[in-house]
């Protein structure tokens, strides 16, 4: 059995451990409201953009943009995975690079390769360590999302797809559901395909007179709309992460409560045997001297 000594220790770490876990959570509490203020904030614009682009892939303008095209021909995938650049959020970076892979693997089987584009430190080292063709990446992003720093490496897979180098440009991320659930998604990013977006006018198809013209408006819409759902996958992520974090320090504080209890019931048994050991021991010496 331990000391007395040592359990004191034990004790003292673990109040320290619950004093920092402590403090991590309502850090984190506090920047969860700005991540879900931030990311419901940006939601009606992503699916108002959504929508248009949805309905142009279903009409037959004079104007077909790269995106809207299906590149059959090329034999590589791209892939971009949004991920936390710090831990302690339970399993949620786990979660998403589970789902991540398995589609890797899946692509693998048909004879496809993939490149990858990191955003976050955590995605950046697992891609890195299975050996997966990083082409691009952005860490360090911060508690709030910069459009800047986030469509430059984005660029690089929608670059090669619109050159016909890609067959497809997968969208990887964390959707916030609630404080209390997050799930992973890998939604398809280009080509465009209306049945897996809402689309506003059914199923019949739109299409839009173009002023100045069809090339120039579609152009612009589209890159606004990718980068629309960029932002909002990264806005997603980040109010998923305080979210996750706040959850796992708070089980964490709990926990350590817990242990801190059950620590002091041992230590006060361990005394209690000390001192009965040296009353035995006081009563056996002063028998002997009698």
């Amino acid at each position: 059995m331990a000391s007395s000594k040592e359990i004191r220790g034990k004790i003292k770490s673990v109040e320290n451990t619950k004093k920092i876990t402590k403090a991590m959570e309502m850090v984190a509490a506090s920047k969860m409201r700005k991540a879900q203020d931030r990311m419901r904030a940006a939601r009606p614009y992503a699916e108002k953009i959504g929508n248009i682009a949805a309905n142009l892939s279903q009409a037959n303008p004079e104007y077909q943009h790269p995106f809207l095209v299906k590149n059959e021909q090329a034999k590589t995938a791209g892939y971009v995975v949004v991920t936390t650049d710090k831990g302690l959020c339970g399993g949620l970076n786990t979660n998403l690079l589970r789902a991540t892979t398995s589609k890797l693997k899946d692509m693998e089987a048909a004879g496809q390769q993939a490149e990858v584009v990191a955003i976050g430190n955590k995605g950046l080292g697992f891609m890195n360590r299975i050996g997966a063709k990083v082409v691009a990446h952005a860490v360090q992003l911060g508690d709030q999302p910069h459009l800047d720093k986030i469509i430059g490496p984005v660029k690089v897979l929608l670059d090669q797809y619109a050159e016909g180098k890609l067959s497809a440009v997968y969208l990887c991320y964390t959707r916030f559901i609630n404080t209390m659930k997050q799930e992973p998604v890998v939604l398809q990013l280009l080509p465009l395909a209306a049945e897996s977006m809402k689309t506003a006018g059914g199923s019949h198809s739109w299409d839009y007179i173009y002023e100045p013209d069809a090339a120039t408006v579609i152009d612009d819409l589209l890159l606004r709309y990718t980068e629309a759902l960029v932002y909002q996958a990264v806005a997603e992520n980040m109010a998923s992460e305080q979210s996750a974090r706040m959850v796992a320090m708070k089980a964490a504080t709990d926990n350590a409560g817990t242990l801190i209890g059950e620590l002091k019931l041992v230590y006060n048994k361990t005394r209690q045997a000390a001192i009965t050991k040296e009353l035995s021991e006081i009563v056996s010496g002063a028998a002997a001297v009698g």
